[in-house]
This record gives C-alpha cells, sequence and structure tokens, in this order.
C-alpha cells in the first residue's frame, strides 16, 4: 500500500511538469457510461445525483477550472438515462472568462451483466464565439468547444475490469472566429493557431481500467485512455484575396493518457471520487483548446 501511493504522489509531481496534450478529453470520457463503477451497485436505489469540480493546466499559462451537475434515473433492470450540465472557467494572459459549457444526455442499456450501451448527444451552450475588446478569443478561452455532438459506446465490465469503446461525432460545428493576425505580434495569442470557422474532426475513445479494493469502502482504479482524432481539424484563412480552407498539420492522431481514480463510499449512500489524469503520448496539435498537462477531480455523489 505504501508504493501504491508513493507512486501516486509520483505521478502527481510528473504530471505537473508535463508539457503534454490531450488529457482532457471532448466530453464523452467524463459521461458516466464511460468511467469505471463509482459505488457499490445499488439496485433498488433509482436516482444518483452528483457535483464535480477538477482543476488542470493548460498550454499559454492558462489555468483551467471546470464544474458539473450531473443527475441519473434507472429505470428497471436494463435502462437508465443519465444528464450532466458543465461550466468552466479559464485563466492566463490577462485574460479570465467564466462560462456554461455543455449539457449531456445519454440513455444507456444494460444488455447482459457484462455489457452495456449508450449513446446520447453534447448539446452545447455557447458557440465558442466569446470575445473580449471587440477580438474574437482563440479556443482555449471558450467554455464549450460549440459543437453539437453525437455520442456512442459498448462496454464491458466484471468485477475488477472495466473496457470501453466510444465515437464523438460532431454533427454541427461551432461559430469560432479566432484569427491570430488580428493581434498585435507583442501579444501571446497572436501565438494561438488561428480557428476561424473551425471544423473539428470526429474522435474514437478506449479505456481500459482495473480496480484494487482496499476495503469494504475504499478502492483504487488506474487505468489507460487512449484517443484518436480520426482527422486534421481544420480553418478558414482570410488573410488572402480570398478565403481558405487549411488543415491544421498534427492534429490528428492518438493521444495516450494515464487515469487513476480513488473511490469512497461514505454513510448514507453517498460517495467521494478523486480522480488524476495525464498524457504520456500526445499529438502535434491540439487546436480545440482542450489541451491539458494534467488533469485533477473530485466528486461527490448521492444515491436515493
Amino acid at each position: 500500500m505504501i508504493r501504491l501511493f508513493t507512486g501516486f504522489f509520483i505521478f502527481i509531481f510528473s504530471a505537473i511538469h508535463v508539457s503534454g496534450q490531450g488529457c482532457s478529453d471532448a466530453g464523452l470520457c467524463t459521461v458516466e457510461s464511460f468511467k469505471p463503477l463509482q459505488s457499490e451497485a445499488r439496485a433498488e436505489l433509482a436516482n444518483k445525483l452528483s457535483f464535480g469540480l477538477s482543476f488542470g493546466a493548460a498550454n499559454y499559462d492558462i489555468a483551467v477550472y471546470g464544474g458539473g451537475l450531473g443527475y441519473t434515473r434507472v429505470f428497471g433492470d436494463r435502462w437508465s438515462v443519465d444528464t450532466k450540465i458543465t461550466f468552466l472557467s479559464q485563466g492566463g494572459n490577462d485574460i479570465h472568462v467564466v462560462g456554461a459549457g455543455d449539457v449531456f444526455i445519454n440513455l444507456n442499456h444494460q444488455v447482459s451483466s457484462k455489457v452495456a450501451i449508450s449513446m446520447g448527444a453534447k448539446i452545447p451552450l455557447m458557440k465558442a464565439d466569446r470575445s473580449e475588446d471587440d477580438l474574437p478569443l482563440p479556443m482555449d478561452y471558450q467554455s464549450s468547444l460549440g459543437t453539437l455532438d453525437f455520442l456512442g459506446s459498448i462496454s464491458y465490465a466484471t468485477n475488477d475490469w472495466f473496457f470501453a469503446v466510444g465515437a464523438q461525432l460532431p454533427l454541427e460545428q461551432n461559430n469560432n472566429q479566432f484569427v491570430a493576425s488580428l493581434y498585435p505580434q507583442e501579444s501571446p495569442l497572436s501565438g494561438f493557431q488561428s480557428t476561424n470557422l473551425f471544423q473539428r474532426s470526429a474522435d474514437m475513445i478506449v479505456r481500459v481500467t482495473k480496480s484494487f479494493r482496499v476495503n469494504e469502502s475504499f478502492w483504487i482504479t488506474p487505468g489507460l485512455l487512449s484517443i484518436y482524432h480520426l482527422g486534421e481539424d481544420q480553418y478558414t484563412d482570410t488573410d488572402g484575396m480570398t478565403d481558405e480552407i487549411v488543415s491544421i498539420e498534427g492534429s490528428d492522431g492518438l493521444t495516450l493518457n494515464a487515469n487513476i481514480f480513488f473511490n469512497y463510499d461514505l454513510k448514507s449512500n453517498n460517495a467521494l471520487e478523486f480522480s488524476l489524469g495525464f498524457p504520456f503520448i500526445v499529438r502535434e496539435a491540439r487546436p480545440d483548446g482542450l489541451t491539458r498537462s494534467f488533469v485533477f477531480g473530485i466528486t461527490y455523489s448521492k444515491e436515493f
């Protein structure tokens, strides 16, 4: 046990000093159906409320604080619906913004005791078109990707292992209008990736975790999370005589993340979850503003 906790703190120390991309995903990896079990199954309880907070270190010295309020309703033995609403706060380079993020709605079906499928949507509460001083801000300062996305996944769970494969497919793009050349050269934002009329590609996601029970109320779940961006993202370049759609080189490909969850079952059907994630294989470019060197989160939930 001492070795396990020592390794955990080494993970934290290493994560803070990693300059990586992609620890924070576009949304699917944080929905209920794509996470390992967070508490002992209580078949007689049909409702679950949860509230979570997170902190992450992003590129360009930006600190990111996030939060979410979730509700899950179980219908019978095989069906459930989970919903979540999120918000995000980003600060750095003398810019601080706070805003609503997305609404997630997912329908889950337990095909068998081990296999489950889920499908739903991520609905943006803003179109990634925030500006400051009449200048559009880059994606790094938007509280949502601004895309309407389809979410789908299939998972396989045993007592200790959890495997999930999913996809997040943009159905409608955002209204971001950031062009780096609009800013003077002395501005840090002049070095950000332009994302005018941003076109984001789809993601395929695979998660594998294994749980280790310490006692009846506490268990630890390390795992790996891979996110494969299926194509290069694009933006519209307006610097020339005519508008040109430009592919962002290096924005496709694999990101591989390490995750670890610490779960505590408390009295009266309450639970706490602590989580840490950081990448160790990254893509060259992450223009959607989801770059993180690490993300730490805590979630409280109540079943009733």
